[in-house]
């Protein structure tokens, strides 16, 4: 396999990037994994404190047995988490049998976008990543674990865990999954209602029945958003085990798979012939890996945002340029929703993740010679598990597609390229997803419609305002202004303008959801208008052109640079459903382009 030449060009110019910070990291793991097994350093009252509920408390006492600590996100309100209740019971046992013990370190929150969309509570969304970071590392701060399974699927739920395994990149970690719920109402039908909701064709009662139908049981939703989207992450990255992503929860398969998980983490320590820390895990190969498994499958634009963040964890600075070359050379071989109407389920069955991996391997776009928790390179993700006789065997998985519909070799993709593309203009540098996006709306230049926040426009969208094409400018919507919320409950009303024949996008520095679809959006503007950024001078009835072809966002007014920038009241989120507690996220947080992280 010969490397393609833009995979060794990015993957060069984020080792060159990272060369100082990049070891910095690498000095400071090797410093802490020098001192071999944590527990062995801490006084007898120290441990006696850490194993006093265990009722294995003599063997961690008194053996070397490696001890896994469990970093939980279970919670009973979010379905894609609900099935991890029951893990740290079958986790112990599986310990116990594989020669180690067990101990759950911590819970981190975790909450659901699916919730707060449109709520006071979103403004804590993508603050909630940093805060799970936190937790984690209190968790694990204790010092008693020889490696750490992280139990996690959602939004920011993955992505904090990452920061955290990083941060303790010393010890080896293991990236559980609980899987997707079956198929329900089609995710196209469910947005076919939402909009005929929208217009007032129907009322609560309909929708309501139709969300019911959709989400409806245990696992993640089943289109292809940020939940989803982190589970690819976590395969193409070498942190899952070979094709567990998108096994039902509450099977045989999946109950195995997590048995297996704990084999695997308990065989990484340092206690064994195979250590594995997880910063080795996190190198910039790996991170490459998952931004080319981002564009193959058309994944969700909030890992633009939350990719970065992980990186600098490990001392890897990866830029908006590292994503818009490698979309640019990646071609699109997945049509999930809402980039078709396949969901999770189908797409797993139509090969899923293993043929994909083989298809892109073969392509010379992914880095096989990767550390993986296999213990293999990454071609061992172009396997799949079968269970036989209780335990998992992993095979050849498909090599053909079992749906072309759904998906297709790399050699005759849905599209060459990945469809993310960077922005750049008088009004900041952003992105925006177009593969969802019908060609003829790449390029939009109309007059601009500027609002303060998402409810602005869909007050005006009932008045009957929007009668011409327009760009819909929604500012003070980024990190520093109020958390940078999803702003997806726009989504209907914008797809309803454009159904009618408008032509129309929308320009913000917040974000949408993981399910961006088919309206054009220049999604992550930076610097944003609450920090002077240029949205803030943005006026009425400017005109501004969209150009996803060539990669420009600009304000065409005379005299735009000169003006003055509208101001913001940071009042206006300043208070209320705990937005209080995050006043010192939002005067520290840094750009969209750098992942809009806190903590790292």
């Amino acid at each position: 396999m010969t490397m393609h030449a833009t995979i060794d060009r990015v993957t060069d110019r984020i080792r060159e990037r990272s060369l100082k910070s990049r070891a910095a990291y690498l000095a400071k793991i090797a410093r802490a994994a020098e001192e071999g097994p944590r527990r062995a350093h801490l006084s007898c009252g120290n441990q006696a404190h850490a194993y006093a509920a265990m009722p294995d408390k003599q063997d961690m006492a008194t053996t070397r047995k490696p001890n896994i600590g469990i970093v939980t996100a279970f919670n009973d309100m979010l379905s894609a988490h609900q099935p991890y209740e029951r893990y740290p019971d079958l986790i112990r046992s599986a310990a116990h049998a594989a020669g180690a013990t067990a101990q759950v370190a911590g819970g981190v929150p975790a909450m659901c976008d699916g919730v707060t969309q449109g709520r006071a509570g979103m403004e804590l969304s993508l603050f909630s990543r940093d805060v799970i970071a936190l937790a984690s590392g209190v968790a694990l701060s204790h010092d008693v674990f020889d490696a750490a399974m992280y139990l996690g699927v959602c939004d920011k739920i993955v992505p904090g865990l990452i920061i955290a395994a990083g941060t303790f990149g010393h010890i080896p970690a293991v990236f559980v999954p609980a899987g997707p719920m079956p198929s329900g109402l089609p995710n196209d039908e469910k947005s076919k209602v939402r909009q005929q909701f929208a217009t007032g064709e129907i009322g609560r009662d309909a929708l309501m029945a139709a969300e019911m139908a959709s989400y409806h049981a245990p696992g993640t939703c089943t289109f292809y958003g940020t939940a989803n989207t982190n589970q690819m992450l976590m395969e193409f990255m070498g942190l899952h085990l070979p094709g567990s992503s998108f096994v039902n929860p509450n099977t045989p398969l999946r109950e195995a798979l997590t048995v297996a998980a704990v084999h695997r983490a308990a065989s990484i320590t340092r206690l064994g012939n195979d250590y594995l820390p997880a910063g080795e895990v996190l190198d910039e190969r790996a991170f490459v890996n998952g931004i080319v498994g981002l564009m193959s499958t058309g994944g969700s634009t909030n890992l633009i945002l939350h990719l970065p963040a992980m990186a600098r964890a490990a001392g890897v600075l990866l830029d908006l340029e590292d994503f818009h070359d490698l979309s640019e050379t990646v071609p699109l071989m997945a049509r999930v929703y809402p980039n078709g109407l396949a969901d999770v389920n189908h797409f797993h069955a139509a090969g899923g993740l293993g043929y994909m991996i083989a298809q892109l391997l073969d392509a010379g776009l992914l880095h096989q010679d990767v550390r993986t928790i296999t213990g293999a390179g990454l071609d061992s993700y172009a396997q799949e598990p079968q269970l036989r006789d209780g335990a998992v065997h992993w095979v050849a998985g498909a090599r053909e597609t079992l749906n072309d519909k759904i998906l297709r070799p790399a050699t005759d993709p849905f599209a060459p390229t990945g469809g993310l593309k960077q922005l750049a203009g008088n009004l900041g540098r952003g992105v925006i997803k177009v593969s969802a996006v019908a060609p003829e709306r790449h390029v939009i230049e109309a007059p601009a419609r500027v609002f303060a926040d998402q409810e602005e426009v869909k007050a005006a969208f009932k008045r009957g305002e929007f009668t011409s094409d327009t760009i819909v400018v929604v500012r003070f919507q980024g990190p520093r202004a109020n958390g940078m919320p999803e702003l997806h409950s726009l989504t209907p009303t914008l797809a309803v303008l454009q159904d009618r024949g408008l032509r129309v996008a929308l320009v913000t520095d917040g974000r949408m959801s993981g399910a961006s679809g088919k309206v054009p959006a220049a999604i992550h503007i930076s610097p944003e208008a609450a920090d002077g950024g240029p949205l803030a001078r943005v006026q009425d009835g400017d005109m501004i052109r969209l150009d996803a072809v060539a990669g420009t966002l600009e304000c065409l007014a005379e005299g735009f640079d000169s003006r003055s920038p509208a101001s913001f009241d940071p009042e206006t989120s300043a208070e209320g459903m705990g937005r209080e507690l995050f006043r010192a996220f939002r005067a520290h947080v840094g750009p969209a382009t750098e992942g809009a992280a806190v903590v790292v």
